[in-house]
């Protein structure tokens, strides 16, 4: 049975979705004022994983994970400007062009390390009623009160606010550093809904509401988003580490104290990951972009390295991590591509091999998604292949298909990336469509036949079609 690490208990708990065969889950997804970085990749990368092995158990999961366009301030307490609207004031364009621009370039790197997008991926400013209704639920329930156009939700109100962070708060108070909101009856309250005045200052991005105009909290955009589409209760709810002390026991007070229900029934949290030992940091200049490393390594390299280490334990990004991506997808390769090139024999001693790694793998996987333990039942696999090209080409062909399979559920393909199809084979490619099509401009219909049933010998399938040549890689049977 899968057992889940819930941050909730602090123990791994056996799996039970609320409906039987169907799973709701939420991914806090970005604030879109700034590029994907590999922090960013490697945790949304751990809960594609999350997702492909649930859907391999058979289970029809839909998944929601937002993106955040206004409202996430420069600090949790409140504080500070609107991390989008200072973005676009620095680079001197429209908050609401950042974010498009943001967005584009999120999915082209979700895309390019495969990571599978969600059933739906809702903007925080596309459910602003829904927002103002929730918080005038609160206001009338009493868990929340205004002052001067700003909504503040009343923690001392909330049975066992913070329980999820396990928070002392008579300790929080005393240690905090941040000035607490004059307008704020107790420090740990939090913003529902801001005045989109602050002194001589207008926020850009505003809506109208009974209070005035203003924009929504943070935390309250995520609550709306994951019940919109998800309901009440949520079977998972997944976020970083830097989600336990504050934004999640925020979710939880605001989202239950509403509906009165359990907000969600699994917590799971990703690690941080360092760089080259150290915090990332603009500040510090220790800061990589997963677009920078697609570009200079490719998406499959990056994915490996990003799906090699366990959601809940620290990775440090360095040299190594590369290498040792680089040198595992070889040895993937070299595997598959010894299957294919196999003759095959009469032997008939990979059947146990397969039913083993798949064992292995699933009992990994079922302990809260252990995916180096996974990966290490994988790479035994291939050592059993390699010394067996010499069974049946039909058992051969299995284990490759099982290979595959069990790669898969980690984002790691190698049917579409087979050789990388990035920026070197399109180019490539470019330069034999090019000769061939020259070819087919002279009449010379023999030399350009020969170049398309070439690539198709080399697993290369070439096709004409009315908006040009089209090419894709197969593999050969």
């Amino acid at each position: 049975m899968l057992k889940i690490y819930n941050t909730m208990t602090r123990q791994k708990e056996v799996f039970k979705p609320i409906e039987e065969g169907r799973v709701r889950i939420y991914t806090c997804g970005q604030t879109v004022y700034d590029d994907v970085h590999i922090g960013n990749a490697r945790t949304y990368s751990s809960w594609d994983v999350v997702i492909r092995y649930l859907r391999y158990k058979g289970h029809d999961v839909f998944h929601v994970q937002n993106f955040t366009d206004v409202g996430h301030l420069t600090d949790d307490e409140d504080q500070g400007e609107d991390k989008i609207e200072k973005r676009a004031r620095e680079q001197k364009i429209n908050p609401w062009e950042l974010i498009d621009k943001q967005i584009q370039e999120y999915w082209q790197v979700i895309d390019d390390l495969n990571i599978h997008r969600p059933n739906i991926s809702p903007r925080a400013t596309t459910l602003i009623p829904d927002m103002i209704e929730i918080i005038q639920i609160l206001l009338e329930k009493g868990y929340a009160y205004e002052v001067k156009g700003n909504v503040y939700y009343d923690t001392t109100k909330f049975k066992d606010y913070g329980k999820l962070a396990r928070l002392k708060l008579d300790e929080e108070k005393a240690q905090a550093r941040v000035a607490q909101d004059p307008l704020k009856k107790n420090y740990f309250d939090f913003a529902l809904w801001l005045n989109a005045r602050k002194g001589d200052q207008i926020h850009t991005m505003r809506w109208n509401s009974p209070w005035g105009e203003g924009y929504p909290g943070w935390h309250l955009e995520c609550s709306v988003m994951g019940m919109k589409y998800l309901g009440d209760t949520l079977d998972i709810h997944c976020g970083g580490i830097d989600h336990i002390p504050t934004h999640h026991p925020n979710e939880i007070a605001q989202s239950e104290a509403a509906t009165g229900k359990k907000f969600v029934n699994y917590w799971m949290h990703a690690e941080f990951i360092t760089l080259n030992g150290k915090k990332m940091s603009k500040s510090l200049g220790n800061y990589v972009t997963a677009r920078e490393l697609i570009d200079e390594y490719s998406g499959l390299v990056v994915r490996m390295g990003l799906v090699s280490g366990h959601y809940r334990s620290a990775v440090d990004w360095n040299p190594q991590v590369i290498e040792n991506a680089k040198n595992n997808i070889e040895k993937i390769r070299n595997c598959l591509n010894a299957i294919e090139n196999s003759s095959g024999g009469s032997e008939n001693t990979l059947e146990e091999a397969i039913e083993n790694v798949r064992k292995d793998f699933e009992e990994s996987m079922d302990d809260d998604f252990n995916n180096p333990k996974a990966l290490a039942a994988i790479y035994e696999f291939i050592k059993k292949i390699n010394s067996s090209l010499d069974n049946k080409k039909e058992i051969l062909i299995k284990a490759r298909e099982t290979l595959l399979e069990l790669l898969g559920i980690f984002g790691l393909d190698f049917i579409k990336k087979e050789e990388g199809i990035d920026i070197k084979l399109n180019k490539l490619m470019d330069i034999i469509i090019n000769i061939r099509d020259k070819a087919r401009k002279a009449k010379n219909y023999e030399i350009s036949d020969e170049i398309r049933d070439k690539l198709k010998e080399a697993g290369i399938q070439l096709e004409d079609t009315p908006d040009g040549p089209r090419y894709s890689l197969f593999f050969k049977k």
